[in-house]
């Protein structure tokens, strides 16, 4: 007889989910039994990564969203609870932002990866609080980036430093909700992408340069690699793990 999971039951708000590595965790929390509200901007993307997890056996809903719209995160946050009827997992994987030399951007481009990144993680996580502590304490997985120790950061400032403010926002986060039995944590992951992919094909001999700093000598799979990962991350083998930053790279970044 197979075990049930210790996350049967759970519900899981993942932000990003259309595609890539949103919805590669998705997945990877609907094989261990988790209903998952899968948020993005792209309605059939969307619909697309529900019907993939309904075929896992677990319920899951579209809800579209810009995330640049802050005011609208605390209503969508609440409807979901509404629809699902509790709240236990949250991951902050959607970002929307511009990477070149900072003198090419612009300051709306610039302000842009910091309103999709942390001003909207930060709205996610704080409309998410009271329902995760109604649920008895939860986890909140951020999505940062090894571009934020990168060793040249050439076109990846503005990215490295919206990601960072949310790294940091993810530890003070895991120090004031320890008491309330959330844990917050983040992930730093390799993957492939649809952007990554369209990436590798494109500049192949950058490609292959990138693959051999990689100490695996591979880019990561989004469900095998980053969702189960996240999988690992928010069950109970690892309830003793908060404000953590984890790179999940095949060893590239030095954190």
């Amino acid at each position: 007889m197979v075990p049930m999971s210790t996350l049967q039951g759970k519900v899981a708000i993942v932000t990003g989910a259309g595609q890539g590595v949103g919805q590669g965790i998705a997945l990877a929390l609907a094989t261990e039994g988790v209903s998952v509200a899968v948020v993005g901007r792209t309605a059939a993307k969307l619909e697309s990564t529900c019907d993939l997890l309904r075929e896992r056996g677990v319920r899951a809903e579209p809800y579209a969203l810009n995330l640049l719209d802050t005011e609208a995160i605390a209503p969508l946050v609440q409807k979901v609870v509404e629809d699902f009827g509790r709240l236990d997992l949250l991951v902050n994987n959607a970002y929307d932002g511009v990477m070149m030399p900072l003198l090419d951007m612009s300051l709306k481009n610039f302000t842009k990866g910091f309103v999709s990144g942390p001003f909207a993680a930060f709205a996610f996580m704080q409309a998410a609080h009271p329902h995760l502590v109604a649920a008895g304490g939860g986890s909140i997985v951020n999505l940062v980036t090894s571009a934020m120790v990168r060793w040249d950061p050439t076109t990846y400032g503005a990215y490295a430093a919206a990601k960072t403010a949310l790294r940091s926002l993810t530890r003070t986060a895991a120090v004031e909700w320890a008491a309330d039995g959330i844990r917050v944590n983040s992930i730093a992951p390799h993957a492939l992408s649809p952007g990554l992919k369209w990436w590798t094909e494109t500049n192949p001999e950058e490609a292959a340069e990138f693959v051999a700093a990689i100490p695996m000598k591979r880019i990561g799979d989004p469900e095998a690699d980053i969702g189960r990962a996240v999988v690992a991350l928010v069950g109970p083998d690892l309830a003793y793990l908060t404000g953590a930053t984890i790179p999940l790279d095949g060893g590239q970044a030095h954190f």
